[in-house]
């Protein structure tokens, strides 16, 4: 293990950048928003990043309607599949292999990552801490989360490389101090060059020499 890598860290988000679900989940809250309307124009895209607290406290404030969306997202996070993305566990590995830690800092609650490691074997091993909703008060945009999994892993922000695909994920990752290398799956390229230090499309290819270059 090389010394120069011992006080780097990864930090990934979960939806968009380590498996493959955004799409399901703005077909979730579009469908949410059809049935509660909010008003907020593009609300499936305006809300990507945030906890599910922050999101019932903001757009539905009706006890009624609270629980309706608990249950329905639960049961949808229960049957949902969770893919992979190609190349995340080749980059994984390869971070485990320079003794690089690695953490997820997600708005998910702890019930879906539950299921997602039961249905991906051995997936939990690459990460030295995973941070959910619960772990936080404040949501992305704030990089609470980024900085709470640096301190957890022996870092600070600026030693830290973060994953992201949302907006507001990358301005966390930018204002825990870190890295961040945003990933095109969710948002256009173009829309993200001026937010983050790198885009890349897929971690396929991608690897600790290319990130370590960032």
């Amino acid at each position: 293990m090389s010394n120069i890598n011992r006080r780097v860290a990864a930090l990934f988000d979960l939806d968009g950048v380590l498996v493959d679900t955004e799409s399901i989940y703005t077909q979730f809250w579009s469908d949410m928003d059809r049935r509660y309307p909010t008003g907020v124009e593009n609300f499936a895209s305006v809300i990507k990043g945030s906890t599910l607290p922050v999101i019932l406290s903001r757009y539905f404030q009706e006890p009624e309607v609270k629980h309706e969306i608990c249950a329905l997202l639960a049961d949808f996070e229960e049957n949902m599949p969770y893919r992979v993305f190609d190349g995340v566990t080749d980059f994984l590995a390869d971070l485990r292999n320079h003794g690089i830690k690695a953490a997820i800092v997600t708005s998910s609650g702890s019930k879906k990552m539950e299921r997602l490691f039961k249905l991906v074997p051995g997936f939990r091993d690459f990460f030295a801490a995973v941070l959910t909703d619960a772990d936080v008060s404040r949501s992305k945009p704030d990089p609470e989360g980024y900085m709470l999994a640096a301190s957890l892993l022996g870092c600070t922000g600026a030693d830290c490389y973060v994953f992201e695909d949302s907006f507001a994920g990358v301005e966390a990752g930018r204002r825990a101090g870190a890295r961040v290398v945003a990933l095109a799956t969710t948002n256009p390229r173009e829309s993200l060059t001026k937010k983050a230090d790198a885009v890349i499309d897929t971690f396929v290819g991608f690897n600790v020499g290319k990130m370590l270059d960032i």
